[in-house]
């Protein structure tokens, strides 16, 4: 039998590297999708590249959507600052539908690719406050697949499939560890420098310093300061 096809969001952070790292570790033919949405940079596009070199996948594609042409987040509008202090609500580096827009374009590849999943990051621990990492908004876009695609009204919808959902950053980067990622090719900073250099101040580094803390691991992140 031929491995399952699955196609991968890829980021170039932390999370859906570990996500691709775990898929192919489980023997599926991996087809890796990253997404130029207007980002404020493109560190991670390059770190996505060499995730997907590096660990195997089939085909690695790069979609672009301009989410930056519409603003409302730091992620795609230069000038919103990025904050970095934590906030108890929902903070401004979250990108209004990314997950949705990133999520449809996946099942676009994956219906033509006859692909069985698709496995993205998204995590309910660790996740900032965004409203579309909830397991309440995978299963929505689950029925979704089901109705709007043709394989789907077939009888033949295929799945979303979420492995870091109930982990904590530590344990996202202990499975990473047990799978032998190199998270220094990765990138999470929200305000990396072309060279991937991180911050060291934003949520998304707090998140992954503390994790590799907790984790007992030491951090290979490249930090500009």
């Amino acid at each position: 039998m031929s491995a399952p096809r699955a196609v991968i969001l890829l980021s170039g952070g932390l999370d859906s590297s570990t996500v691709l790292a775990a898929a192919r570790a489980e023997g599926r033919e991996c087809y890796a999708l990253s997404v130029h949405y207007g980002q404020r940079h493109a560190a991670e596009i390059a770190a996505a590249r060499r995730i997907a070199a590096a660990l195997g996948a089939r085909e690695h594609r790069l979609a672009s959507v301009d989410l930056g042409q519409f603003g409302g987040s730091a992620l795609t509008d230069p000038a919103i600052k990025v904050p970095e202090t934590p906030s108890s609500e929902i903070p401004v580096t979250y990108v209004p539908a990314r997950n949705t827009v990133l999520l449809a374009l996946a099942l676009a590849w994956a219906e033509v690719l006859a692909a069985d999943e698709i496995h993205l990051g998204v995590n309910a621990v660790d996740y900032s406050g965004y409203p579309d990492c909830r397991p309440a908004f995978i299963e929505a876009f689950q029925q979704l697949a089901g109705l709007a695609t043709k394989r789907g009204v077939e009888g033949q919808p295929l799945r979303l499939v979420t492995p870091l959902m109930q982990l904590s950053k530590a344990g996202i980067i202990a499975l990473g560890h047990s799978l032998q990622l190199d998270y220094s090719l990765t990138v999470s900073c929200y305000q990396a420098t072309d060279e991937g250099l991180a911050c060291g101040r934003c949520d998304a580094c707090r998140l992954r310093a503390e994790g590799f803390r907790q984790a007992g691991l030491a951090d290979p992140t490249r930090y500009a300061a």
